[in-house]
Order: C-alpha cells, then sequence, then structure tokens
C-alpha cells in the first residue's frame, strides 16, 4: 500500500495549511458589503432558487455586479462564489465589475441588430448614437428584443423606443421618456365585466369535467405555439397522469427574431391568458404556477406584477395556486423548456439531456406542464365556443389559427391572426397590406432565425406544422420575416448566424463550436460549400438541443435555394 510520507521538516506547516483551507476560499466578505445585500434582500427567501431574482436587485440597484457583492451575496445565500460568479456571467443583462475594472455608466442605451432592425437601419443608429449621447451613457448593439414589428428599435434603460432614430433616441435619454401600455389594455375588473373568469368558476365548480375539457381541447387541434407544436390536450393527460405534486412553467421569454406575438397578446388581454392557464392549473392538478418573462419586457413585468397582485386580493376560487413571476436576464437559450426549468431554478440556462422529459422531472424534480403563452391564451375561446370553432378555421387542407408575427419589408407589420395554411404571398396582401413602396417580394423566413429562408417563387407553400419540412424549414413560432429585392439571403444568414453565435450557451461543442465556426466561414466572399454541408451535419446530429440542431438551416437554405448569391 502506497502512503503519502510528510517529512519531519514539514510536519509543522501542515496544520498551517488546513487551517488556511477551513478559512474559505474565494473573496473575503467585506461587512459592508454584507449589510448592503441584506438590507437590499429585506426579509425576500434566501433559497437556492432566488439567485438570478437576487442578481437582477443588485444590478437594478448598483447599476452593474461588483466582486464585493457577489461575495457578499453568495455568503447571505450559503453557496459557493464560484456558484453566484458562473451564474452572473452567464447571462447577458448582468454587467460584472471586476477589481480595477471602470463601472458602466449609470444608463445604458441597447440598439437592436436582430434582423428586422438591421433591415430598417439599426447600424446607422449604432454608429452615430455614441457621439451624441456622450461618454455617460453606453451604446450597446443588443439580439433581437421582441419589437421587429417596431424595427428598428432600441430601450432606453428598460424602457422601449419603437420605430427608433437618432432624435427619438436622444429625446428619450434626455427626457426619461417612458413608454406606457397600449391604448385598449384590459385590467382585472374590465375583463370580469365581459365574463372573464366565469368559465374557471364553472370549472372549479363542477360544472365541466376535467376529461370533457382535455377532449375539446384535443378536438381543436391545439398544439404547442412556442414553436414545438405538441398537441396540447395529450400534453395534459400526461402530466396529470404523473404523481403530485405537480408543478407548471409558462415560457413568457419569446427570444427567437422575428417573433413578439406573445408581447403583444399579453400587453392588451392579460387575464385571457390567466384564465386559461388557471384552467391548465385546475385540469392537470398544478400545486404551483412560474411565469418565465423576458427581461426586456419590462413594461409587461410591472403590468403582470400589477395585474397578478389584484388576482391575489381577489382571487376567482379559493385555494388558487401561488403564481410566481421570474424574471430572466437575457439568454435565447431560456426559450428552451429545460433550459428555462433550470434559470427558474436559479441556474445558467443550460438545456438538459432527455430523457427524463419535463412531464416526469421538470422543475425541482417534479412532473412539469410547460406551455408557451399563446398556449394558454386560447383555452378560455377554445372552450367556450367549442373546439369545432378553432378547427374550423384554415386554408388549403389545414385547420386552426395561427398568431403570425410579421416584420421585414411589408407595408403593415404586426401580429396578424390568420388561418393556419394560408401562404405567405396571401398573407402579405390580405393582411399586410401589400409590400412596402418601391420593394419587391424576394424571399422570407417562416419560422424566424431557425426556420430557414426560402425564396418568393416557393410562396405558395401552406404556413402550418408539418409543411415546411419537406423544403428544409419549420414554422416554429410563426414568425414570418419577409425580404425584398434590396435584401439578400447571404446577408440574412449572417446575421442570423452571428445571433446563434452569440447565444449558444456553450454547453456542447457541436454548437458552441459550429455555430463559432459557420459563421466565420459564411462572412468569407467565397463559401467552402464541403465544409460548410460536413459542419451542419454534425450540428444536427450531436447538439444537444434545438438551437444547435437549427442553426444551421439558414445556411443550407442559401446553398439550396440562392446559389446565384454565391456565384
Amino acid at each position: 500500500m502506497n502512503r503519502t510520507v510528510i517529512p519531519i521538516a514539514n510536519v509543522a506547516q501542515a496544520p498551517s495549511r488546513q487551517r488556511r483551507r477551513e478559512g474559505g476560499k474565494g473573496r473575503r466578505v467585506e461587512p459592508q458589503a454584507l449589510d448592503e445585500v441584506r438590507k437590499l434582500l429585506g426579509s425576500a427567501s434566501r433559497a437556492r432558487d432566488q439567485l438570478i431574482e437576487h442578481l437582477h436587485k443588485l444590478q437594478d440597484r448598483f447599476g452593474h455586479l461588483s466582486a464585493r457583492h457577489l461575495a457578499a451575496l453568495a455568503r447571505e445565500m450559503g453557496l459557493a462564489q464560484t456558484e453566484v460568479f458562473e451564474v452572473a456571467s452567464f447571462y447577458h443583462h448582468f454587467d460584472i465589475v471586476k477589481e480595477g475594472e471602470a463601472v458602466p455608466p449609470a444608463l445604458t442605451v441597447r440598439v437592436c441588430d436582430g434582423l428586422a432592425c438591421e433591415m430598417a437601419g439599426a447600424q446607422e443608429l449604432l454608429q452615430r448614437l455614441p457621439a451624441l449621447l456622450g461618454s455617460d451613457v453606453r451604446v450597446l448593439a443588443a439580439p433581437c428584443i421582441g419589437r421587429c414589428e417596431q424595427a428598428p428599435a432600441a430601450v432606453v434603460g428598460q424602457h422601449p423606443v419603437p420605430t427608433a432614430d437618432v432624435g427619438a433616441v436622444v429625446d428619450a435619454v434626455r427626457d426619461g421618456r417612458t413608454r406606457h401600455m397600449p391604448e385598449g389594455f384590459i385590467d382585472l375588473q374590465a375583463y370580469k365585466d365581459e365574463g372573464g373568469y366565469a368559465l374557471l368558476k364553472t370549472c372549479i365548480a363542477g360544472e365541466l369535467d376535467v376529461d370533457d375539457v382535455i377532449k375539446a381541447l384535443e378536438g381543436s387541434g391545439l398544439r404547442g405555439l412556442g414553436g414545438a407544436g405538441f398537441p396540447t390536450g395529450r400534453k395534459w393527460r400526461i402530466v396529470r397522469g404523473e404523481a403530485a405534486p405537480r408543478l407548471m412553467a409558462v415560457n413568457l421569454d419569446e427570444g427567437e427574431p422575428g417573433t413578439f406575438k406573445d408581447r403583444v397578446y399579453l400587453e392588451r388581454d392579460p387575464h385571457r391568458f390567466i384564465e386559461g392557464m388557471l384552467i391548465a392549473a385546475w385540469a392537470v392538478g398544478i400545486a404551483k404556477i412560474y411565469l418565465y418573462l423576458r427581461d426586456e419586457y419590462h413594461g409587461c413585468r410591472a403590468m403582470l406584477e400589477a395585474e397578478l397582485a389584484k388576482l391575489r386580493i381577489r382571487p376567482p376560487y379559493p385555494g388558487m395556486p401561488e403564481i410566481e413571476l421570474r424574471r430572466g436576464a437575457g439568454a435565447y437559450i431560456c426559450g428552451e423548456e429545460s433550459a428555462m426549468i433550470e434559470s427558474i431554478e436559479g441556474k445558467r440556462g443550460m438545456p438538459r439531456l432527455r430523457p427524463p422529459y419535463v412531464a416526469q422531472v421538470g422543475l425541482f424534480g417534479r412532473p412539469t406542464l410547460e406551455h408557451n403563452f399563446e398556449t394558454l391564451y386560447w383555452v378560455r375561446d377554445i372552450l367556450e365556443k367549442g373546439g369545432d370553432w378553432f378547427a374550423g378555421h384554415g386554408r388549403h387542407g389545414r385547420t386552426g389559427l395561427r398568431s403570425f408575427s410579421v416584420s421585414g419589408r411589408v407595408k403593415e407589420p404586426g401580429v396578424k391572426l390568420a388561418p393556419a395554411g394560408i401562404t405567405i404571398r396571401e398573407l402579405i396582401d390580405e393582411y399586410c397590406g401589400g409590400m412596402a413602396d418601391g420593394h419587391q417580394f424576394y424571399a422570407y423566413l417562416p419560422g424566424g432565425a431557425s426556420g430557414g429562408i426560402l425564396p418568393a417563387h416557393l410562396g405558395d407553400i401552406p404556413l402550418d406544422f408539418d409543411t415546411l419540412q419537406p423544403y428544409g424549414c419549420f414554422i416554429g413560432s410563426a414568425a414570418v420575416m419577409v425580404l425584398s429585392d434590396q435584401d439578400t439571403a447571404v446577408g440574412a444568414a449572417r446575421n442570423l448566424m452571428r445571433f446563434f453565435h452569440h447565444e449558444s450557451c456553450g454547453q456542447c461543442t457541436p454548437c458552441r463550436n459550429g455555430t463559432a465556426k459557420a459563421s466565420a466561414l459564411i462572412e468569407q466572399p467565397k463559401w467552402d460549400l464541403e465544409l460548410l454541408a460536413d459542419l451542419s451535419q454534425v450540428m444536427r446530429d450531436a447538439s444537444i438541443c434545438g438551437l444547435g440542431q437549427a442553426a444551421p438551416n439558414p445556411v443550407d437554405c442559401v446553398v439550396k435555394y440562392f446559389p446565384q448569391e454565391l456565384e
């Protein structure tokens, strides 16, 4: 047996090394910093899953995250400093300032450089604003902020500036103007006056049977509207069959470039979604609900907090499940259901390997019903009007309704509620007022950044689940981006791959290195098509989640459908 023998001369030093280890690793906690953290957190829970919420409190209060405060927060929450730092450094909206580094300016202006905003002139804003705003304001390029119909869009602090030009941003910085909820907002009282929550009370009173409710959803053909398209009624049955307690996680992160439908509906009629959510909780037997809202939706967050507070004071029925609103921190990957769950638990938003699936082992190890916002938004209408009402819409052999987020070169961008199966030509002509003046239809993205790019001559494909896959595309969350003869598919692919490279969580090598390599390759004047094809196949086959698997779609579509641009 081998033993480590400590020389006699070193015996006296060994206890000293042990004592140093017992003193704890990492930065020493400053009493003043610990006092500041304790005062800021007040009576809030110090549970591990509250870490991101507490990091937001520090960022909001001090404008950045200092090493001294991170160390104090770790002590207060009983965590290792490395645990706190690895979470804080994962999310784009946390500004970590190390010792010796300059503190960022008190105000940050983020200019979206997503595809729709880039087409609308975002680069000019990014070039001109720093000189006009001076050193007291930081100007950053930001990935899609969910306002593609308002392109180019900027955010001053936490307040959006739609259809921004230089003057509007400068005015917003100087005047501190904020954006209020749009006209027509329906608050709790207005919603109740229109019959809101009556359906939920009917369910709670036992006048509707759970099986009948689920059958109505199955008959409607309602599928998950966040991108995956899993049948809603079937999902309810699966989770309902798992052991209690069961939890619910609602995805309001909406980070797919080109997607903004959830924000538009939330800004106008939040209680329609909440009622659908509570009906789902009743049907499945949910003990607690977590809402995960993207950080860029500051106005929605303030509104939702206020409306939920009203609902807690006057709940529609006794024993309503607790609803907890969680705040994202700028990570596209958290739109993936298991990454979102990791983030709600206070961790880095990295997708989980499956199986097990979240319906079986989700939040805090419990069976979890995960839904997109819009899916729940339609529950009330379907149950009141019948599954046949929803299924009765549709074109070209498809059924149901779709909320298309339309942006790009059309006269009237926005959320368009249209029949499933409508073609892009019909959508542009009948719902968007045609192409913008001076632009001719050239190409389109049927499903946001991940859904691929198709040429205008393929403009008669029904837009729905399962219709676009033969063309190497998919509808996803129905984010339609329209390109004109003044754009190129190559330019769009470059923009999208830069986004994927920026947003890859880095967990798996095929996605982490693949997005970086693909982005570098397509920036070249001449593309290495053989290498890109190999890279695409590896990313599709070996990436853990949908980001890496779908990231090659725009590039593959350019090679297949736009060869003239590569000559």
